[in-house]
């Protein structure tokens, strides 16, 4: 016989989004009950625990976008939150580089957005880049964000995960949403009934999938990149800070860029390779054949329309196979390092890229559905887990508390 799970609010999904909007209810609704359905065993299983750590300042971004407020308030958010609970951080800053007279124009654009966006960035010269990071290269100019920094964003999560216990958040974990029954009640996976007062799906790469049960995610379709880093495992270490190439400011990938993480191992990456189905981590693990079909059928439109220079994305990161071609493009940002050194791959992550299926645009802003009932975060992009806590506080003022449901 089902359980039924009463509660004023439902949250599927117990990634960094779903857990932060979790906290600022709590903040705000202290005496509401909260329950957060998980089909995996643990908190941060997917992209909440698989990306780069990076909290990232907010310069990439256009100033109308929610994302450059979002970043540039929650890079200042998560920092104190990690010094306030003990958290490691590493205090590592960033620097982006160009590699020839070409991309000198995209340096001074970053400075610009990020001057706009209120963010703490500087245009340096090569000598002000070698005291920085004497190996780091670059032609002529670098930006410099001194705000950037790298955390354990499994060791966050964790954290966040006992807060919200302690606050009387529960969670309910190998459970995840297999149906609506009405608009209100959820069944789970293990056959149990949750009903809540309201709804809120921030299930990441599954999320348009629970939205269009409701009525949700009407033009969106998620499809995945699938992101690895390459680390180095010497025991010297050839640099101490973020180093960054100069990106497509078209298309939502930052390009093959070093990080050095909360334990200063030094990486190279990510790739954003098309993946085959929502979890398709490494060879046929957790398969899917309907995902496969649909997901194939939408790189295949794009890769006949070319929608975003999608052919030569594409050609990019599946070169990326090749580790001599991968190493080589970081090679070109530093003066000297031991491409020897790169030998171990990282635990692959999934980003879940909206694609808005009428104009096969991929969509790189935070995209919100959802009425007094539910709401349906349909597109936590990059960087959602530095954007978390902002995120999560708009979405609880513009969808609960009733100020605005109209989708910024």
């Amino acid at each position: 016989m089902s359980n039924v799970i009463n509660s004023d609010y439902l949250i599927i999904g117990a990634g960094v989004i779903g857990m932060a909007i979790a906290r600022e209810l709590k903040e705000k609704f202290p005496q509401k009950s909260i329950v957060v359905l998980e089909k995996e065993d643990d908190v941060a299983k997917h992209s909440s625990g698989r990306n780069s750590g990076v909290l990232h300042a907010g310069f990439y971004y256009t100033a109308d976008s929610l994302k450059a407020k979002f970043t540039r308030d929650g890079n200042r958010i998560l920092t104190k939150y990690c010094e306030d609970n003990g958290l490691r951080i590493n205090k590592c800053h960033k620097v982006v580089v160009a590699s020839d007279a070409s991309e000198l124009e995209g340096i001074y654009e970053l400075e610009k957005r990020g001057k706009v966006n209120g963010v703490n960035v500087k245009i340096i010269d090569e000598e002000e880049l070698a005291q920085i990071d004497p190996n780091a290269k670059t032609y002529q100019k670098a930006l410099y964000s001194p705000d950037t920094s790298t955390v354990d964003p499994v060791e966050v999560n964790q954290h966040l995960c006992k807060e919200l216990k302690e606050k009387g958040v529960t969670f309910y974990f190998n459970e995840g949403y297999a149906q609506k029954i009405d608009t209100l009640t959820v069944k789970s996976t293990q056959g149990n009934l949750f009903k809540a007062k309201k709804v809120i799906n921030a299930a990441g790469l599954y999320a348009d999938k629970i939205a269009k049960d409701y009525g949700y995610s009407k033009d969106y379709v998620i499809i995945p990149f699938k992101g690895i880093y390459l680390k180095y495992t010497k025991d010297d270490k050839p640099i101490n800070t973020n180093i960054y190439p100069v990106p497509n400011l078209n298309n939502p990938f930052l390009g093959v860029h070093y990080t050095v993480t909360v334990d200063n191992i030094i990486k190279i990456g990510p790739t954003a390779i098309p993946a085959f189905w929502r979890e398709n981590y490494k060879g046929l693990s957790r398969f899917n054949l309907s995902e496969l079909i649909s997901i194939l059928g939408y790189e295949i439109k794009l890769f006949i329309t070319n929608a975003f220079n999608f052919r030569a994305l594409a050609f990019e990161e599946i070169h990326k196979y090749s580790k001599k071609y991968f190493v080589g493009l970081a090679t070109k940002m530093v003066k000297k390092i031991d491409v020897e050194g790169f030998n171990e791959w990282s635990k692959p992550g999934i980003r879940a890229q909206l694609l808005n299926t009428k104009t096969l645009e991929l969509l790189q802003d935070f995209v919100v559905e959802g009425d007094d009932e539910t709401i349906h975060v349909l597109n936590a992009v990059s960087p959602a887990f530095t954007s978390s806590f902002p995120f999560a506080e708009w979405v609880v003022e513009n969808y609960i508390e009733g100020k605005s449901n109209e989708n910024n």
